[in-house]
């Protein structure tokens, strides 16, 4: 009896244990053969221990299962029990095809999302809302980004929804469904274990305002504008966006800057504090390449450190504070001891 015949019959793959392989080979001849009795007297041992062996494994598999659809819903804030379904919505707004959602990611960490669909200077289609959804789960999965730069093509960040789907999904249940999606999306980038800066360039307007909101940080470039515009349009912020910019700005700054559509500029934004720099050029590839170097300055380090600083940041914005305070001590415990912190033990800097 071959090896690979072995395997296949006691499906080892399925119990991936080092030591009952090694335990295996010894009943093997050079030549990875047995015989048969050598195999049956192996097959008895791995059969009483098989079944002690799948319950931890079964147990580890629903505790992480468990884990990451807990994780999934601390991170969203709306689900069935709020009306919301997803599925459902998703169907909806995909009916509304154009533009797209592009997302690179970089060897040294730092992820660049791409609103595409500069005929529409950016608007967001119904298809461009879900597959922003579909490139936030891939940031939530990648396990080795730092740093995100969101940001749109053709020189300009994202004029707000695209009308013609908004006209078609006017009544208040769609508007809802939208509201709840969108507040959920953004909410996910926003609590991403990655430094995150909007790239405005252009204009900013409407929903492309609120999702700057939804950043850690803005940059803006020479003659860019940022305008919450939904008072023109006989609304109020709906993706998250005013909750987010009182946070920012102060709810003085965010009443005027909503209720009078006011034009934030760059010299306003940095004034506000709603900007942490104005770029030296509008050319959408150097100002790409200064957000680069701008962010570099945060994400330069171990990827641990980096996540987990961001991660506590959230932990204090968003939770009491002895919640707080109890999620960065646990935080904390990932790190102390870490191969990051053994090292720096090792070199032992000296801080001035």
């Amino acid at each position: 009896m071959t090896l690979q015949n072995c395997l296949v019959f006691l499906h080892i793959p399925s119990y991936p244990t080092v030591w009952l392989l090694c335990k295996l080979l010894l009943h093997f001849n050079e030549d990875y053969t047995c015989t048969n009795e050598s195999f049956f007297e192996f097959s008895l041992e791995w059969y009483s221990q098989r079944q002690e062996m799948a319950l931890p494994l079964w147990k580890n598999l629903l505790q992480t299962t468990k884990e990451r659809i807990l994780q999934q819903r601390r991170l969203s804030l709306y689900n069935g029990a709020h009306g919301y379904e997803e599925e459902l919505i998703k169907k909806k707004l995909q009916q509304f095809a154009g533009g797209s959602i592009n997302l690179s990611k970089e060897d040294n960490g730092i992820g660049i999302l791409t609103l595409n669909n500069p005929k529409l200077m950016n608007a967001f289609t119904g298809t461009m809302m879900v597959e922003l959804q579909e490139r936030i789960t891939e940031l939530e999965n990648w396990k080795d980004g730092k740093g995100l730069i969101v940001y749109g093509a053709g020189n300009t960040f994202c004029s707000g929804s695209d009308l013609n789907a908004v006209k078609e999904i006017s009544n208040s249940q769609d508007g809802m469904d939208m509201c709840m999606f969108m507040q959920n999306t953004l909410t996910r980038l926003m609590r991403l274990p990655l430094i995150s800066v909007a790239l405005v360039q252009g204009k900013a307007f409407g929903g492309g305002a609120e999702l700057t909101t939804a950043c850690d940080f803005r940059l803006m470039t020479p003659g860019s504008e940022i305008r919450f515009v939904h008072k023109h349009m006989g609304l109020v912020p709906g993706w998250g966006g005013a909750a987010r910019l009182v946070q920012i700005v102060g709810s003085g700054a965010a009443l005027q800057l909503l209720s009078g559509t006011a034009r934030v500029d760059p010299e306003k934004a940095l004034r506000l504090g709603f900007s942490e720099q104005t770029l030296s050029s509008s050319d959408e590839t150097r100002a790409l390449e200064e957000a680069r170097a701008w962010l570099s300055q945060y994400t330069e380090g171990p990827v641990s450190v980096i996540r987990a600083m961001k991660k506590v940041v959230t932990a204090g914005r968003e939770l009491p504070l002895e919640d707080a305070l109890r999620t960065e001590k646990d935080i904390f415990g990932t790190v102390w001891g870490g191969p990051a912190n053994l090292e720096a033990l090792v070199r032992r800097p000296k801080h001035k």
